[in-house]
């Protein structure tokens, strides 16, 4: 049957009939809101780049806690600025660490909130890559490579102290190869089998990352991240890398960034079981933040669209600077 008998016009004939017959819907509950701990006290510095969102120190950071509780959001994402740096990153796994101290805070403050740490040694490297790295000078200029099997003893070392701490879900982010492998063995040998691993398992080398960078003071000091991030044009090796973790022990798999890369996140949805996460990085964040306040388009409509167009994609976790303000819209 077609026309005139086929009327598709009619299951949107008002917002009644158009909710009954909604395909993806969006709950508060697939949320994950990132969070900057600094060390010091009193800092609540809103990032530049990035408005709305702030560094927070300890002292600071409960009044954040208590908003994201109130809204229903059920999860934290952690990033750490901490005071000292080091060629291997050592603050990153110091179990007095600003991750690890924030971690204990926020359990103690709310124990059924689930704080999700990231797991790479960016943030605590004065070099700024996500590894161990050996550097050299060539024709004038510092050159380095990032050392891939020295640096997944750290990496589990990390891993374990938040564990210690009371992560209650491990994300590590620093595309080594092998990572999840090296992590799920030191979590496993420290008595933590049944903490998840949330692997950013596509993880492009993207310019939609820039502002972050500001926000955890992470940028490389020198070269790029283009030898373990992924190259923005491949889709079948992004197959390959997700694979990779799925053997190693991964219990959840992300694509990073996600407005781009939502042909990715289908592809993952369809060729694997795991529960499939989506990051709205903080060049998206930013982008539409900036053209909201030009007045050039309506934020809150242009948010729910695309955190809608994640989860039709097949994303079952989103992790979303929005996550807040998406909250208090969907009330």
């Amino acid at each position: 049957m077609a026309f005139p008998i086929v009327r598709h016009r009619r299951l949107r004939q008002n917002a009644g009939i158009r909710s009954m017959v909604r395909e993806t819907v969006l709950h508060v509950e697939d949320l994950v809101q990132p969070i900057f701990v600094s060390y010091g006290s009193g800092v609540r510095t809103e990032i530049s780049s990035m408005p709305g969102v702030f560094q927070f120190s300890l002292d600071t950071l409960k009044a954040e806690v208590d908003e994201i509780v109130s809204l229903g959001i059920p999860a934290v994402l952690l990033f750490g600025i901490p005071e000292t740096k080091d060629s291997v990153g050592t603050s990153g796994f110091d179990e007095n660490g600003i991750v690890q101290e924030a971690t204990r805070l926020i359990k103690q403050w709310y124990p059924d909130l689930i704080v999700i740490a990231d797991t790479c040694l960016c943030e605590f490297t004065d070099h700024g890559h996500c590894g161990m790295v050996h550097t050299f000078e060539r024709d004038g200029h510092v050159h380095g490579d990032v050392l891939n099997d020295e640096s997944l003893e750290l990496l589990a070392r990390t891993a374990v102290s938040q564990a210690k701490a009371g992560a209650d879900i491990i994300a590590p982010s620093n595309m080594m190869d092998g990572f999840v492998q090296a992590i799920r063995a030191g979590l496993d040998e420290a008595g933590f089998e049944n903490v998840p691993i949330m692997s950013y398992s596509v993880k492009y080398a993207s310019a939609f990352y820039g502002p972050f960078r500001d926000a955890a003071d992470s940028a490389p000091q020198f070269g790029d991240r283009k030898t373990y991030q992924m190259d923005p044009a491949n889709v079948r090796e992004a197959l390959r890398e997700a694979e990779s973790d799925v053997l190693e022990g991964a219990d959840m798999l992300m694509v990073k960034p996600a407005m781009a890369y939502l042909d990715v996140v289908r592809l993952l949805r369809d060729q694997f079981d795991l529960p499939i996460v989506a990051y709205n990085v903080s060049g998206e964040y930013s982008m539409i933040k900036a053209a909201a306040q030009q007045g050039w388009i309506s934020e809150q409509a242009i948010v729910m669209e695309l955190l809608t167009s994640m989860k039709r994609a097949g994303a079952d976790i989103i992790i979303t600077y929005f996550s807040k303000d998406a909250a208090r819209w969907m009330r």
